[in-house]
């Protein structure tokens, strides 16, 4: 098991990190998703995608393997498209911009999104490099607020204390538990509108997934937080707002009190039950 934030000694600090980080950075956002349809050379992937993605919530993305629950995540951040056997339709709106409109800027775009990925993707560079390289390519370039930026969130991150005397290491001199946290730093470093989340505590232990989910739950005070996972519990635990999908299609989505105590839909009541996964 990878033990991610084992080596916090303190992770209710992390979470004060996380308040004072939330202050400074909240922004009010909305996520539309409409008509979507994503095509992967002849296969229909996601089919009629319609919802509506709810600010300063955690929004939980269920279902059985191979439905699309990571295939619209990826759509929604942009990283799907650049493959020419991939056809994307429809429109994905943030703050009322589409993210697929002929003149948007991709790196625009995903700066609007930090991405936690099911295992860490640290850059070939240092510690430091890792959290300021985001902000570099947007345009902040001045070396004391650039110092200031890596040291905020990776202490909202819980790994200040256990970097600070190596920031110019490289990251790859890090275990895979301090990877994890250094990409969820660069990851807010850049600070987006949402955060979203593939499988990213689907690797750890409990204790450790347990303190990632904290981090979450303190995330939405300030993100809309969007994470696929294959954990009932989970959703369970910090979900508060809810999408099953099936075989590319949303069979039902809403509230997580009501779509797990009262599902309409007989599928979702199957899938909740056990009866497929």
């Amino acid at each position: 098991m990878i033990k991610a934030l084992s080596y916090i000694s303190n992770p209710f600090n992390t979470i004060n990190n996380l308040a004072q980080l939330a202050d400074s950075q909240t922004v009010a956002s909305e996520l539309k998703i409409k008509n979507l349809n994503v095509s992967i050379e002849n296969n229909h992937i996601l089919k009629n995608i319609n919802i509506k993605i709810p600010n300063n919530k955690i929004t939980c993305i269920i279902g059985p393997s191979g439905c699309g629950k990571s295939t619209l995540l990826k759509t929604i951040n942009r990283l799907i498209d650049d493959n020419d056997k991939v056809r994307v339709d429809g429109e994905i709106l943030i703050d009322g911009e589409n993210i697929y409109g002929k003149k948007v800027e991709v790196t625009h775009i995903r700066k609007k999104m930090g991405l936690l990925s099911q295992r860490p993707t640290p850059l070939p560079m240092s510690i430091f490099d890792n959290i300021a390289f985001g902000c570099k390519i947007h345009g902040i370039r001045n070396k004391k607020q650039l110092k200031h930026i890596v040291e905020e969130n990776l202490r909202a991150a819980g790994l200040w204390e256990e970097v600070k005397d190596r920031l110019h290491a490289p990251a790859s001199s890090l275990s895979i538990g301090q990877q994890q946290r250094l990409c969820l730093a660069r990851g807010l470093a850049i600070k987006p509108q949402f955060i979203l989340g593939d499988e990213s505590t689907s690797a750890l232990d409990p204790i450790s997934s347990r303190h990632i989910e904290d981090l979450f739950v303190k995330l939405k005070e300030s993100y809309g937080v969007v994470l696929v996972t294959h954990t009932l519990r989970q959703a369970l635990r910090i979900a508060d707002h809810v999408i099953f999908i099936y075989m590319g299609e949303i069979v039902e989505c809403g509230s997580a009190k009501e779509l797990f105590n009262n599902p309409k839909n007989e599928l979702t009541k199957q899938y909740l039950s056990g009866v497929f996964s």
